[in-house]
């Protein structure tokens, strides 16, 4: 990313070393259909698509283009998508281990989290367009209402609609007591 500027009559390039809009943790995910997911975070989160890269797929298995890189933006985050490459997903030719869509690597580490402010639409519009239920809505100790959901690519969110705050002895407190049932 680039900004044009004019010095002394003589048109310079100024590269910026982080790119506007990457000032903040910027997740990058791999799924088995950008294509597909790229509708689902647009349908269920309101996501706006910035930008997509592909190359063509391989035509003798059927496959159509490759997303091999593709930028989002829900509600002013960045979120970075490509489909998954075989070569990639095999540890023993990628250098940095598997990397894949959740269910070719073997499970998900890392949960995404969003609040909206009516949760219940959106948690209902998810499952409408595929999403699987992990944990149900509930009116959380932390003063969130609050569920997860797995999207059909793998990944899991956490959505919210935060509905009042609660002091740090309260939380403790509540927090203990949803533990110990837990532990019964």
């Amino acid at each position: 990313m680039s900004t044009k500027t004019s010095n002394n009559n003589h048109d310079t390039n100024i590269v910026s070393p982080v790119p506007k809009g990457y000032d903040s943790i910027t997740p990058h995910i791999f799924v088995k259909s950008s294509v597909d997911a790229i509708e689902f975070y647009k349908k269920v989160f309101g996501a706006i698509e910035v930008s997509r890269y592909t190359i063509p797929g391989n035509k003798d298995r059927g496959r159509g283009e490759k997303v091999i890189h593709a930028v989002l933006n829900i509600r002013g985050s960045k979120l970075l998508l490509a489909d998954e490459f075989s070569e990639m997903c095999d540890e023993h030719v990628s250098n940095v281990g598997k990397i894949g869509a959740p269910s070719t690597v073997g499970g998900n580490s890392v949960f995404f989290n969003l609040y909206f402010e009516n949760v219940d639409e959106i948690f209902d519009k998810a499952q409408r367009e595929g999403a699987t239920v992990i944990m149900p809505l509930m009116d959380a100790f932390w003063g969130d209402r609050y569920g997860q959901i797995r999207d059909p690519f793998g990944h899991i969110w956490e959505v919210a609609t935060h509905k009042k705050d609660v002091s740090k002895e309260e939380l403790e407190k509540a927090a203990n007591e949803a533990f110990q049932k837990m532990g019964k």
